[in-house]
C-alpha cells in the first residue's frame, strides 16, 4: 500500500472517529429523553461499527492483493535474474573457450618459430 493510500485511509478513519465523537456529544446534549438518546447512541454505534468493519475488510483485501502482487513480481524477477545469470554464464564459458583456442594458436606459432 503506498504512502498516499495509507494517508487517505488514516484520514478516513479520523473523519469517522470525529463523526462518532461529534454525534455522541450532540446526542448527549440534545433535549430529549435519556431512553431515546440511549437508543440513538446504540443505533449509531452499530452503524459506525459496521462501517468500520467494512473498512477493515477493505484494507485486509487491499493488503492481501498487495502481498499477492508482490509475491508474483518477486517470483518473476527471480526467474528473470536466473535467465540473465544463465546467459552470462554461457557467454563467459564461450569467452574462456575462445581464449583457450587463441592461446593454443599462439602456442603453435611460437613453437614453429623456435623449431
Amino acid at each position: 500500500m503506498s504512502e498516499r493510500e495509507n494517508t487517505a485511509t488514516v484520514g478516513a478513519m479520523m473523519l469517522v472517529a470525529g463523526g462518532v465523537i461529534g454525534a455522541g456529544l450532540a446526542l448527549l446534549f440534545a433535549p430529549q429523553s435519556g431512553k431515546k438518546t440511549r437508543r440513538q447512541i446504540v443505533r449509531y454505534s452499530k452503524k459506525v461499527r459496521n462501517e468500520a468493519e467494512a473498512r477493515v475488510q477493505d484494507t485486509v483485501h487491499s493488503l492481501s492483493d498487495f502481498v499477492e502482487n508482490l509475491n508474483d513480481s518477486t517470483s518473476e524477477l527471480l526467474s528473470q535474474g536466473e535467465e540473465v545469470a544463465d546467459e552470462w554464464r554461457r557467454q563467459f564459458m564461450e569467452a574462456i573457450e575462445s581464449g583457450q583456442k587463441s592461446l593454443e594458436k599462439q602456442k603453435k606459432k611460437l613453437s614453429q618459430r623456435w623449431d
